[in-house]
């Protein structure tokens, strides 16, 4: 389980993109269920103003689904979130 542990807590500081090349944010955090010994969320902060500004309201970061994530690398990639973010369903989808 130590291996495991060590993996998830290496996403920390990571910058996240979008799949289309465009910086989301960097992983503050990570989002577990326990119960299923799943990681759920990436918490993300120092997130792209161009994004989130208009949402933004003091709020310091956001949490995006772990479902999103398409790749992890030197970078962690997700799934087409401008798209996402700004679409109807996007308070389902992200947490700010």
């Amino acid at each position: 389980m130590d291996a495991d542990a060590d993996e998830i807590t290496s996403l920390v500081g990571r910058e996240v993109y979008s799949n289309n090349g465009v910086f989301v944010g960097e992983v503050e955090d990570i989002q577990l269920n326990l119960n299923a010994e799943a990681v759920t969320g990436l918490a993300l902060t120092e997130l792209n103003a161009d994004l989130f500004a208009a949402q933004m309201t003091g709020q310091k970061g956001v949490i995006v689904p772990y479902r999103w994530v398409r790749a992890v690398g030197d970078i962690i990639l997700i799934n087409d979130v401008v798209e996402r973010y700004e679409g109807d369903d996007a308070d389902s989808e992200i947490a700010v």
